[in-house]
């Protein structure tokens, strides 16, 4: 079977254009075809698929000083962009995603460089322990999309300033601080610069898959993407709905924090938010649909919440977990 590839690269630097760009691209990816797509944003926080936005990011200061906050389609942890990060997209079929070939892109690129990187934990990639990107992932029916960004010499002041990272989750990592666990390439080694870095993401793309990629520069005009950009400026998409909650519980577990936010009616679940910087973003969107028309009694959540399907190592111990947390709480 031959793969085609192709790398696009995005002439904007606005969030909103950029993921439309990438879901577009999901969304028109053919079987045997694997892309590669760089792209900046400037001044802007990204937010997981199921976070609260409030929470996750002082959003009022970001909008003061001109930038953006941006909800993407895949789970995990907010993250701050600008134009000294670079971000990167494989999209592919699922029957071609193959994590471990991916990072492998993203480490000889590194290597180029001179540098010597890892995988590390459940989604970053570290020098010397310190993090320099973040991966996360997101499935369809029958397409699969890993994106991260690449740290070269982004302003880690704004990246404190923004983003609302809990206490909670800084001890968890034996931190002091948001930024004091995360460094740039060009901290590292001085003469290492952005140019460099795409340089030396499109070789390796190319060397790991085998064959010459057609590169292709594209904004909002090369595609009819227009409601797909309004979808992602929106209000709605953004920061949603959060209504006032008669009950909300939370608890930070090795793979993520989760808030349940109960809305109750007549002793039953009216309606249930889940936020969540866990990567299984899927998981967590079904677990509050499945616990809506409950009765809310802990057994009853309980008995829902075992009947989830679960299709990974993974998902079967966020599931086991949250049942625990459950039975273990005063409701």
């Amino acid at each position: 079977m031959i793969i085609q590839t192709r790398i696009f690269k995005s002439l904007s630097r606005d969030p909103w254009v950029n993921l439309t760009i990438e879901e577009h691209l999901l969304e028109q990816i053919t079987e045997d075809e694997v892309i590669l797509y760089l792209w900046q944003n400037d001044n802007t926080v990204v937010i997981g698929r199921n976070q609260n936005a409030w929470k996750e990011c002082r959003h009022l200061e970001l909008e003061r000083e001109g930038g953006k906050l941006a909800r993407r389609l895949s789970g995990g942890g907010a993250v701050y962009h600008d134009l000294g990060n670079l971000n990167f997209t494989f999209i592919m079929n699922k029957k071609h995603y193959d994590l471990s070939k991916q990072l492998t892109v993203i480490l000889q690129a590194v290597k180029k460089l001179g540098l010597k990187a890892e995988f590390s934990g459940r989604n970053d990639l570290v020098i010397e322990e310190k993090k320099f990107s973040g991966n996360a992932y997101y499935f369809n029916k029958d397409r699969a999309l890993h994106h991260g960004t690449i740290l070269v010499n982004s302003d880690l002041t704004k990246l404190s300033r923004y983003l609302q990272v809990s206490r909670e989750k800084i001890i968890s990592k034996g931190i002091d601080s948001v930024q004091s666990r995360v460094v740039n390439l060009a901290e590292v080694c001085k003469s290492v610069t952005l140019a460099d870095m795409i340089k030396g993401m499109e070789e390796s793309f190319i060397n790991v898959y085998g064959r010459d990629a057609q590169e292709i520069a594209v904004d909002h005009n090369n595609f009819n993407i227009g409601s797909l950009v309004q979808k992602y400026s929106s209000w709605e998409w953004r920061f949603g709905n959060t209504p006032k909650f008669d009950i909300s519980i939370s608890r930070r577990f090795v793979w993520g924090e989760v808030e349940l936010g109960f809305c109750l009616k007549n002793g039953h679940i009216d309606s249930v938010q889940v936020f969540s910087d866990a990567i299984e973003e899927g998981l967590i969107r079904y677990i509050g649909k499945g616990l809506e028309g409950c009765s809310f009694g802990k057994d009853r959540m309980i008995e829902r919440l075992v009947k989830v399907d679960r299709r990974s190592e993974n998902q079967s111990i966020i599931i086991k977990d949250v049942v625990l947390w459950l039975s273990e709480t005063e409701l």
